[in-house]
């Protein structure tokens, strides 16, 4: 038990930091290429911060760990909106483009939307078991490409924004690949650690493997966005902080979650469809906290074709107190 628990603190360390080593390399070698930065945090970044809830997934679909599978991805979206961003707001209000909140957010509403139907073969078609199939994952994977595409189409920095690149010292694209591959060695190891570790755990205090993937697994493969974000916003690179979170969510149902059941079909209880209405409801309420501004304002928005909208810190808590209030509730639900 103790030595399951220092391997999970282990392996999450090593998550944590391999993240940080990847977003930083690979940040850095897409400048190179004058990427803008909302393409930058809605790919490289999101697919950096990402690639811990990757690495638990294969790890756990390979194992037969399906739960955790499912409860890692499903809490990840659920803490990298009411967690992630309501830190961040926290620390300063953070602006958000009007592109993100008319396609990329409806693109992650979408991305809930279509895992909630594809898991209930039970309710929907009467079907002896839910699970997310080998066909489902495939369409995912579709959702996945088209979502590529799209950020494709934005990733070409504008002359300002080139122009404001320059100013700043480049760092050498031979450290920055060396951050890149340490970092992905080092998410691979911490992965495997995290999965073994926290099955473990599990067995060892009775807990079902849905919540420790919902909670501890969850949050401690959402620590690269969160750090990410945080270190955005002060910043003042609202665009990571924003496309980071937003793509996230977006790679974990599609490319995540969709290659996960391609591996190995991902079998779905029922109860596990509160959780699901929360990672749609959460997405709802981000909707509804940026568009507090009042009519007039979104009107005002939309006619001048201005491309900011805010979360504000009193907003970034109703955040953060929405997540604590469904730990809660998980951990009350054991």
């Amino acid at each position: 038990m103790l030595t399951a628990s220092l391997l999970f603190i282990l392996g999450i360390a090593l998550l944590t930091k391999g993240g940080g080593w990847l977003v930083d390399g690979a940040t850095a070698l897409a400048r190179k290429f004058h990427l803008s930065e909302l393409s930058i945090g809605l790919t490289i970044v999101a697919f950096g911060t990402s690639l811990p809830e990757l690495v638990v997934n294969l790890f756990a679909s390979a194992q037969g760990n399906t739960e955790i599978a499912i409860g890692n991805v499903v809490g990840s979206n659920i803490a990298n909106i009411l967690l992630i961003l309501g830190v961040a707001a926290l620390i300063t209000p953070i602006a958000v483009q009007r592109s993100t909140v008319l396609k990329e957010l409806p693109f992650s509403l979408l991305a809930a939307l279509v895992v909630l139907v594809m898991a209930n073969d039970v309710l929907i078609d009467g079907a002896t078991f839910s699970a997310m199939t080998r066909i489902d994952g495939l369409v995912c994977l579709g959702f996945f490409m088209i979502f590529l595409y799209y950020t494709f189409g934005i990733s070409v920095m504008t002359p300002e924004e080139i122009h404001a690149q320059g100013t700043t010292r480049a760092e050498n694209p031979w450290l920055a690949a060396l951050k890149l591959l340490t970092g992905l060695v080092a998410l691979m190891i911490g992965g495997k650690l995290a999965v073994d570790s926290a099955v473990t755990v599990a067995v060892s205090l009775g807990v079902s493997q849905t919540m420790i993937g919902l909670t501890i697994v969850a949050v401690g493969t959402s620590l690269p966005e969160l750090m990410t974000s945080v270190i955005a916003a002060r910043k003042g690179k609202s665009d990571i902080a924003v496309g980071n979170v937003v793509g996230s969510n977006i790679f974990n149902i599609f490319w995540i979650l969709g290659l996960s059941s391609v591996i190995r079909p991902l079998p779905f209880i029922t109860a596990g469809n509160v959780d699901l209405f929360v990672a749609v409801g959460a997405t709802l309420l981000l909707f509804f906290i940026i568009h507090n501004g009042g009519l007039h304002r979104r009107l005002l928005l939309w006619w001048k074709q201005d491309h900011t909208y805010v979360i504000r810190r009193w907003e970034g808590a109703i955040l953060l107190c929405s997540y604590v209030a469904y730990l809660a509730y998980v951990i009350g639900r054991g």
